[in-house]
């Protein structure tokens, strides 16, 4: 039962979803919202609203807060509201009171995004009425409107700080790098967020590369990683395959996915997919013919012989040493990057080993690229994608490579890293 007095904390969609999900359920809520009327004109009419700021009485008075996970707990009136003893969840926690059907959950730094989608995809190649959402396109409580079998969710660390009720089927984190620490005062505050996806999980699927997402001890665990043990890789008769349990089980060369990175992400979507009673001719499918996600080490285009890469959603420093490590052994000629943007309180400071091994030269942009420019001499200013693309093609020959890969958040110059990707290819398209 959602109470009457329950108030929605942001009008982005994920705030909206919320609000429709109230009014079918009878509940007028309350909304509010830090900014000026966003997205009003979508609201039913007649609700009570206060936008510009968030109002302190009205949150006291609440029995429920619904906060969008762009708004951070630590927002004073929030925790005014929270030492009143107001409930305070997101939206993914109201879904999983209503939702009866078991649930994936998918967190990491990098590739949730590729591994929720490949999941997804497995579920319907075997037939499976699957719902496929969270920080991934469709808002949870949109998935409710349908009859679901098993829900794949993506969840951000936002979204697991307002999640308390999460009790995945089978859960992961794939890796921890640094990320958000704008909102989070360490990197172990953040990696403690993320490894809260594991509360309750029927399974925790590990990535036993990477410490820093293992599991509470105790926990029923299986790892994935590219050794042979467990969803692992290994070689028979001088060809690398994907393994269960020390059996090969597909030859790396049928993905259609590149890069180690990559391997991980397939090997993590079959534990999850197994866990959920998944066939393997159904993930073996999927893998087979899954290509990847647009702003994801997409291919854009070859031009006078130099490769394009797209990995806009490369929004943190891992994210791009991930797509410099992945497309590293496909590279016979020289890389070049193009980089900056919001760099939310990172450290760039892993690039440079990479400015004096295995990248060229680098582009950098946007609101922090003084700090790239200070990490090595082949660091070259620009002002725009533009001039970016521009300075790239004048550098690069046959045979080199142009990988956009930020490590930096793009609001500072674009609405989303979408569009920012957009650009890019556009840029690229008309070389």
């Amino acid at each position: 039962m959602i109470p009457a007095r329950t108030v929605i904390i942001g009008l982005g969609q994920t705030g909206l979803s919320c609000v429709h999900h109230c009014v079918r359920k009878g509940v007028r809520p309350v909304v509010m919202d830090t900014r000026t009327a966003p997205g009003a004109e979508q609201l039913p009419a007649g609700l009570e609203c206060y936008f510009g700021g968030l109002n302190p009485e009205v949150l006291c008075g609440a029995d429920l807060i619904i906060v969008s996970p762009g708004v951070p707990l630590a927002t004073p009136e929030l925790q005014q509201a929270a030492a009143a003893g107001v409930e305070i969840i997101g939206d993914v926690e109201l879904f999983l009171r209503e939702c009866t059907a078991p649930v994936i959950a998918i967190t990491g730094s990098n590739g949730k995004s590729t591994v929720t989608t490949l999941v997804g995809e497995m579920a319907a190649e075997a037939g499976l009425a699957v719902g496929v959402g969270g920080n991934i396109g469709t808002p949870a409580l949109a998935l409710l409107e349908q009859a679901l079998a098993l829900a794949v969710l993506e969840l951000s660390s936002f979204q697991l700080e307002t999640t308390p009720g999460l009790k995945a089927l089978a859960a992961t984190v794939l890796n921890i790098s640094e990320d958000h620490l704008d909102r989070y005062d360490s990197l172990a505050h953040y990696r403690d967020t993320k490894l809260g996806i594991y509360q309750g999980a029927g399974l925790c699927v590990y990535n036993r590369e990477d410490s820093e997402t293992y599991p509470p001890k105790g926990s029923k665990a299986l790892s994935f990683g590219l050794n042979g043990q467990d969803y692992g890789r290994l070689e028979q008769n001088g060809e690398l395959w994907l393994s269960v349990h020390g059996e090969p089980v597909l030859a790396v060369r049928e993905l259609r996915i590149v890069g180690a990175h990559n391997q991980l992400n397939a090997l993590a979507a079959m534990a999850l997919a197994d866990k959920a009673g998944i066939s393997r001719i159904a993930q073996l499918a999927v893998l087979r013919r899954f290509t990847g996600l647009a702003h994801r080490c997409q291919f854009v285009a070859e031009k006078n012989g130099v490769r394009w890469i797209n990995d806009s959603k490369a929004t943190n420093v891992g994210a791009t040493l991930a797509a410099i490590d992945g497309i590293a052994g496909d590279i016979n000629g020289r890389l070049w990057l193009i980089a900056g943007g919001q760099g939310k309180g990172q450290d760039f400071s892993p690039l440079v080993p990479l400015l004096k091994t295995r990248i060229a030269g680098m582009a950098c942009l946007g609101q922090d690229k003084e700090q790239l420019l200070a990490l090595g001499a082949n660091t070259h200013a620009v002002a725009s994608m533009n001039e970016a693309v521009a300075w790239c093609a004048g550098q690069a020959a046959a045979g080199d490579w142009v990988l956009l890969a930020p490590a930096c958040a793009s609001l500072d110059m674009y609405p989303n890293y979408p569009a920012r990707g957009d650009h890019f290819v556009s840029l690229v398209e008309a070389l």
